[in-house]
């Protein structure tokens, strides 16, 4: 874990919620001029805790309205098969997260997708990339939170 001043702690905390703010405005929130704000942001991407600046697509708009969590079991636990689905999961622009998981299930996507038709077509891609031991999926049917914001 890398050391954060305050300062720090607050303009990282502005950036969260708006990576486009000017660095006049963040300046006066922070207490420093823009140049001390610029000289800052600067430090803390070169030190890699700011790793990007994205926007934030609302995915209905884009036609990608269902988000689906896919449960994945190894149908092999060696390092070929790791890399082989390593490979196929970070190919497909529908697929946001990929986490290897303890307990009983080894893997968990994350996708959006614009309908079941189209998790369809996902999951068929997906299993003709990689041989899965079992998947299942499950769709989201309300998001009662959603975020990127780290609480520092």
């Amino acid at each position: 874990m890398q050391k954060i001043d305050p300062t720090d702690c607050r303009i990282l905390t502005r950036l969260q919620l708006r990576a486009d703010e000017p660095l006049e405005e963040l300046g006066r929130h922070v207490g420093l001029s823009r140049n001390a704000v610029w000289r800052r942001v600067k430090a803390l991407e070169d030190r890699g805790i700011i790793k990007g600046r994205v926007a934030v697509v609302d995915p209905a708009a884009v036609g990608l309205g269902l988000m689906v969590f896919i449960q994945v079991r190894a149908a092999h636990h060696s390092a070929d098969w790791l890399d082989q689905f390593r490979r196929a999961v970070r190919a497909m622009p529908e697929i946001l997260g990929v986490y290897r998981m303890t307990g009983d299930l080894d893997y968990l996507i994350r996708a959006r997708v614009a309908d079941v038709a189209d998790y369809d077509r996902l999951y068929q891609r997906l299993i003709a990339k990689v041989e899965m031991g079992d998947v299942t999926a499950s769709f989201v049917m309300e998001e009662l939170k959603e975020g990127t914001a780290l609480p520092l």
